[in-house]
């Protein structure tokens, strides 16, 4: 079992690390659910209801964000953005800040802000070096793609994890909310397993941000700060090995915004976060040797890791169970085995209307597609189709077609259309 002996992890333990009632309240009522259900040994589907079409090529794409005239942005890991056209003509985009390209890390998430038509402005979340290793970043920049050649104007790193160290895994993923007024950020916990339940850093946390990188109002720890000495476990090759991993110390620059930032706690590889039509928050992350997971998302909720999982250390050395213990949120649906969960989005499109209000999850070690149904809250995995290759993003694109990015050095971006569609 894993040993968490300097960190504080779980709701009982809060206090002791100087939390406020207010977070014992949000973290101790955890709804009574049923046992979520296991979709790991699911079959995909023999036949396919959509026509795939190749747009495009890239090496390493990692995300894609739609502009208002069907053109997209796509962002590839080793640090490039490109304007794509419909037909797959792709200009690169200059002026992309510099980013650390190995392993999980690079350029992430694209995002267009919700005033993108009035501000042409965007958001990119990357792994950015520095002092001590790297980090992840959150930017800003203004698209000019009015001459020849795109370009960023006026980048402004608006939100940086520190400190910066090792670890892969980094998160990045964003959401609006529906209102527009905020910015949800996973924050992936890089590996390094603890730091997912220390209220005083980032790592393993969904964060609450106002479109400027600032701690939005009303978040569970509004005005709260953490301290400023952290203590770090450089990532062990195996997670069964974090409780004996050395603590080493590090600083942070006052004043430690960290709790008055977080929104959720308890996350492991958070790859994808979307709003469904009822303004509801669900995420989807990768478990280790089993227990991905779907999560509807809590203001203040403590989904657990690394204290308990579905699945369990790469050596097999089990995790505890979440089944029973209240201190935690179960997730809506797990995956063991896992299929590595990359991308999260919300179909309400014209030209698949049997599938309005569903949710489509890529699937990197599956290589597939995996369709999600909903009953209000309930969620149960609808269908999967083999895609023949690592999937790593999903989007519904403004033309009703579903929009992928295969994985690898020449992934493709796939349209998939109705076998009716012209």
């Amino acid at each position: 079992m894993l040993r968490f002996s300097l960190l504080c992890f779980g709701t009982a333990l809060l206090t002791g690390c100087g939390a406020t009632d207010a977070v014992q309240n949000a973290t101790a009522s955890v709804p009574p659910a049923a046992a979520p259900l296991n979709y790991g040994e699911s079959t995909p589907a023999t036949t396919k209801p959509f026509k795939t079409s190749t747009v495009a090529t890239f090496d390493n794409p990692w995300a894609l964000a739609f502009l208002p005239d069907q053109r997209m942005l796509v962002t590839e890991k080793p640090g490039r953005l490109w304007l794509v056209t419909a037909a797959g003509t792709k200009t690169a985009v200059a002026g992309v800040p510099t980013v650390h390209f190995e392993g999980q890390g690079g350029l992430l998430f694209v995002a267009t802000s919700p005033t993108f038509e009035q501000s042409r402005q965007i958001y990119l979340t990357y792994s950015e070096p520095g002092e001590g290793g790297d980090g992840l970043a959150l930017a800003r920049a203004t698209l000019d793609a009015t001459g020849g050649q795109p370009a960023l104007r006026d980048v402004q790193v608006l939100w940086r994890q520190l400190p910066r160290g090792a670890g892969g895994q980094f998160g990045g993923y964003i959401a609006f909310s529906p209102d527009g007024q905020y910015l949800f950020l996973t924050s992936g916990e890089r590996q390094r397993f603890t730091p997912a339940q220390d209220p005083d850093q980032a790592l393993g946390k969904i964060l609450r941000l106002t479109l400027d990188g600032k701690p939005a109002p009303g978040n569970p720890l509004a005005g709260k700060a953490g301290a400023t000495t952290i203590g770090i476990i450089d990532p062990p090759e195996n997670t069964g090995a974090a409780g004996k991993a050395a603590v080493r110390k590090a600083q942070m620059p006052p004043p430690n915004l960290t709790p008055a930032e977080t929104w959720s706690t308890g996350h492991r590889n958070p790859y994808g976060l979307a709003f469904d039509a009822q303004g509801r928050l669900w995420e989807t992350e990768m478990g280790p040797k089993g227990g991905d997971e779907l999560n509807l998302i809590d203001a203040g909720g403590n989904y657990g890791w690394p204290v308990v999982s579905y699945g369990k250390n790469y050596d097999d050395t089990p995790i505890a169970s979440p089944a029973g213990n209240g201190k935690f949120h179960q997730p809506a649906l797990y995956w063991t085995p896992v299929i590595a969960p990359a991308g999260l989005a919300f179909y309400d499109g014209r030209m698949f209307p049997q599938w309005r209000g569903s949710a489509f999850v890529g699937g990197l070690a599956a290589t597939a597609l995996v369709r999600i149904a909903f009953e209000g809250t309930t969620a149960r995995e609808a269908e999967r189709w083999d895609m023949g290759a690592r999937i790593r993003a999903v989007m519904a694109g403004p033309d009703g077609a579903l929009w992928l990015l295969e994985d690898g050095s020449d992934g493709r971006l796939l349209r998939l259309t109705s076998p009716r569609a012209g």
